[in-house]
């Protein structure tokens, strides 16, 4: 006679130490976990007066920003529906990518449960509601959600019945709160990391505001020691910068061009990344030969749909059609010319027009103007906002190592399957 399969005990990989004989994790269903509601569905104002209530915005950040909200009249019997420390606000109609995005309330907000999210309201008794907002953050509970959605063009929605039928492990009280802990503790320093970045990046939009004129004036307000007395910066057309290049795109049907080792930028290889060294996309050198080799240190601007997105090919390669390439002279610095294009996105963008697909065709582009000072003082700007530039890189690495070592851990201290 065959024995029955026994199944696969509930535990993680990484435990702590005073854990590691209390046996394995047991599963329930969320909704034994959690009471789950669905929020009051009244029409939403954009702006105030009124009381603020919860909307998908509202957590689309990943935590409660109290800047996103509706507003909506005075209500009877809406008190139930205030906003507690230890709620979690989850995403049940999104698109597929988001559904399932969540946010913890950790501290008192004046803010009521509005349309579109769910609000889990854990039973404190037995379980501690920073453990459960971890495990519905959790990579296999977010998957698991995106799977059981029902799929419409452009949006994806799971009910609250379905939501409550997700089965999650859970060890003991006390192993919740060790956990919860310690990636509360890890959150901590994360959000620490971010801020920096988010200093430096801010430090460099106002110094930017300095270092360039404004509108109207010919000098910035922010000028090196040795330029003081330089005089103002000449007003300068585009085209006088250097060789103005808009790119192109060999036949995509003819293999003969393509998959070789030139770059071949598009809109979509531009990110926030200054420099490029490589694209998705490559040509073969009878592909770049066919539409014209941009040197290194060309200078990208995009002017077509997303205007002035820029960066610097740092390799011999060629663009498309969306992008006007600069080939600066003698006289001009790439990295200022990138700068500068940086500080006047919005001249770009008002040039486009509001068409239905914005586009500043290259004979419009080459004769904007802008003022620009001799090579020297563009060479000390240059340096000192791509200094700054090494320092926001560094930071956002460092954020990024931090996040990766907390998506690591949690694989570690959550059961990856639950075999039932």
């Amino acid at each position: 006679m065959t024995m029955p399969e026994q199944k696969k005990a509930v535990v993680p990989r990484l435990r702590f130490p005073e854990f590691r004989d209390a046996g394995p994790w047991e599963v329930k269903r969320l909704g034994e976990v959690v009471l789950i509601a669905n929020g009051l569905s009244v029409v939403q104002n954009n702006e105030p007066p009124g009381i603020k209530v919860t909307r998908i915005e509202t957590i689309s950040d990943g935590f409660v920003n109290i800047t996103k909200v509706g507003y909506i009249k005075s209500l009877d019997d809406i008190e139930s529906y205030k906003l507690q420390v230890g709620d979690i606000l989850f995403s049940h109609i999104n698109s597929l990518d988001h559904i399932g995005k969540c946010a913890f309330v950790d501290q008192p907000f004046d803010l009521y449960h509005g349309m579109n999210l769910l609000r889990f309201q854990v039973h404190k008794r037995d379980n501690v509601p920073k453990f459960i907002y971890y495990v519905v953050c959790s990579e296999p509970f977010r998957s698991s959600i995106r799977s059981r959605a029902n799929q419409a063009v452009n949006q994806a929605s799971i009910n609250q019945t379905e939501v409550g039928r997700s089965r999650i492990a859970l060890p003991p009280f006390l192993e919740q709160q060790k956990i919860a802990d310690c990636l509360s503790s890890l959150d901590e320093v994360i959000e620490l990391e971010a801020k920096k970045l988010e200093a430096l990046q801010a430090h460099k939009k106002g110094l930017m505001q300095q270092l360039f004129p404004r509108e109207g004036e010919t000098t910035p307000r922010l000028r090196f020691p040795e330029f003081r007395d330089a005089g103002p910066w000449e007003n300068i057309q585009v085209s006088d910068f250097g060789t103005i290049v808009t790119g192109k795109t060999p036949s995509t049907s003819n293999p003969k061009y393509w998959n070789g080792r030139f770059a071949w930028v598009t809109p979509t290889d531009i990110s926030n990344t200054k420099y490029i060294y490589t694209t998705d996309r490559l040509l073969t050198s009878e592909g770049v030969q066919l539409i014209g080799v941009l040197p290194e240190n060309t200078v990208l601007i995009t002017c077509i749909a997303s205007i002035g997105k820029n960066a610097i090919l740092k390799v011999p390669g060629s663009c498309n059609q969306q992008i006007n390439a600069i080939i600066p002279n003698s006289n001009f610095n790439s990295d200022f010319i990138y700068y500068l294009f940086c500080k006047n996105q919005t001249i770009l963008q008002n040039q486009a027009g509001t068409s239905a697909t914005a586009i500043i065709p290259k004979s419009a582009f080459e004769k904007l103007y802008f003022h620009v000072p001799k090579l020297p003082e563009q060479q000390k700007i240059a340096d000192c906002l791509s200094s700054l530039d090494e320092l926001i890189e560094l930071q956002a690495k460092q954020l990024e190592a931090l996040q990766t070592h907390k998506k690591g851990l949690m694989q570690q201290l959550f059961p990856q399957e639950i075999d039932l």
